[in-house]
């Protein structure tokens, strides 16, 4: 809980926010805060006309927050600047639907002292950060639960911005009818996953995201079933070829997904490891392209970088 020089600070500006949101006719306040506060009371200052979000780094106040009844987001790098830690609270607001594409935010961090909130931005969500929209994996037709896929997607978009311990790395995770991708593919050694409850092993729990990130460096692939269970780790895909269109420069990595997105009917994930950009198959094709910007990442509906990613 804050001391009462920082509560006052902490109301002094959200207030600040709540007339600058209203004077520009913004869509919403966003607030970066890993610390408890009076919720009733931030519930009476922001009032209900404006859409109010919580960023945090920490499970406990994100936990507090939901249990108020506001949005809110858990950060995954609470290492990051304050900087890259508003651009993913803002592209997680998006998608997440808290926000629209296109959204004005009022933001509130703390730029020089992070314990207590110092600094607004009225922030614009332009092409750069107002691209990344759960309406993208909506539109893709499959009997993968959106909840999953995005999971999915989002932890592969971290792997490929982030890497491991500042090594690139390249992955994949096929999605969906996981029982015939196992008859299609086959094991390259032993399945770390093996031994483990559904429970332990299903992709939504946050907790063993770097677990996953670190059996990433592995050669082969994640095999998800749509609730989230991971099936099976450095899989080999092995199904029957294809005629597919490829990119040139795109690497037998980028084959297998059109593959076994053709020959079944999963969903294929894939991070390049030259670049980091993560690439999603269905039916054979290329259907998103999610590119990790230094500071964000944008999807695109189209497959057409020309450059070489060998893989």
């Amino acid at each position: 809980m804050l001391s009462t020089p920082d509560r006052l600070q902490f109301f002094a500006f959200l207030d600040a926010a709540v007339g600058l949101a209203k004077d520009s006719d913004a869509d919403g306040i966003l607030v970066l805060m890993d610390y408890s506060v009076d919720w009733k009371e931030l519930r009476l200052q922001a009032g209900e006309t404006i859409p109010l979000i919580v960023a945090t780094n920490l499970e406990s106040i994100h936990k507090a927050a939901v249990e108020q009844e506001f949005a809110s987001i858990l950060l995954e790098r609470p290492e990051s600047s304050i900087q890259n830690q508003v651009t993913q609270a803002l592209l997680a607001s998006v998608a997440n639907d808290l926000i629209p594409s296109g959204s004005t935010v009022a933001t509130l961090y703390g730029l020089f002292d992070h314990d207590v909130v110092d600094t607004i931005s009225l922030l614009k969500l332009t092409e750069r950060l107002g691209r990344l929209t759960a309406s993208d994996l909506r539109k893709l037709k499959t009997d993968v639960p959106l909840e999953t896929l995005k999971t999915v997607v989002d932890l592969a978009v971290s792997i490929g911005r982030e890497g491991r311990e500042g090594k690139a790395i390249g992955t994949m995770f096929v999605v969906g009818d996981h029982r015939k991708v196992l008859k299609h593919s086959r094991a390259s050694g032993f399945d770390i996953t093996k031994g483990y409850t559904r429970k332990e092993r299903n992709i939504l729990d946050q907790k063993i995201h770097e677990n996953i990130k670190e059996l990433a460096q592995l050669d082969g692939t994640f095999v998800v079933a749509a609730d989230g269970t991971i099936e099976g780790c450095a899989r080999i895909i092995d199904t029957p070829p294809v005629e597919v269109t490829m990119t040139r420069g795109l690497g037998t990595r980028h084959f297998a997904a059109a593959a076994i997105s053709k020959n079944t009917d999963s969903v294929a994930v894939v991070v390049s490891q030259s670049g980091g950009t993560v690439r999603i198959y269905q039916d054979g094709e290329v259907v998103l392209r999610i590119e990790p910007l230094q500071r964000a990442m944008k999807w695109k509906v189209a497959d057409t970088d020309e450059s070489s990613e060998e893989e």
